[in-house]
């Protein structure tokens, strides 16, 4: 393999690749919101993942916002209120660390999903760090492959999340 192989299989490329071309297509003064839709829409295109979500917290740890990718408008107007970091993701929140299951229904904390929620598999998700605590997440589910998530699509669900900890932190609070 030569070094632009490499290069472009490189999961932090790749990451920043498109965040690079995605943001370049948004006006100068976007809105937070719209620059965090761009990072859950590419984590789950680049990981091939049928569902995106991202969530930003307070400091109490209530979801202020949330944004989701792949999912059907008929999806999110069933979905009432958005998930609130218990269950598979609370562990996330609570020591930073990324978590990644390969069948979330069969861990003893699948629970917590609200109503009408879509069905989940597989699950990764990385904590959103800002101005030193974690401040939501960012997640995929179900990559389309069947596969389980793997270690390049945590390195890439990392660094996209170290963009939105840039928006978070300067844009949102």
């Amino acid at each position: 393999m030569d070094a632009r192989t490499r290069i472009d299989h490189d999961p932090q490329h790749r990451a920043l690749r498109g965040l690079a071309q995605r943001l370049a297509e948004l006006p100068p003064n976007a809105r937070p919101d719209e620059q965090l839709q761009v990072i859950v829409d590419l984590a789950r295109e680049l990981t091939g993942a049928a569902y995106g979500a991202l969530a930003v917290t307070d400091e109490a740890d209530r979801t202020q916002g949330f944004l989701t990718s792949g999912l059907t408008p008929e999806q999110l107007r069933r979905l009432r209120t958005p998930p609130q970091g218990h269950g598979p993701l609370e562990a996330l929140r609570e020591d930073g660390r990324p978590v990644r299951y390969d069948n979330v229904q069969d861990h003893d904390r699948a629970f917590g999903f609200p109503p009408k929620h879509p069905e989940m598999r597989a699950l990764m998700g990385v904590a959103l760090w800002a101005n030193g605590a974690v401040r939501g997440s960012l997640y995929v589910a179900n990559r389309e492959d069947g596969e389980p998530f793997d270690d390049n699509n945590e390195r890439l669900l990392t660094t996209l999340a170290g963009h939105a900890r840039l928006v978070i932190e300067n844009d949102w609070y």
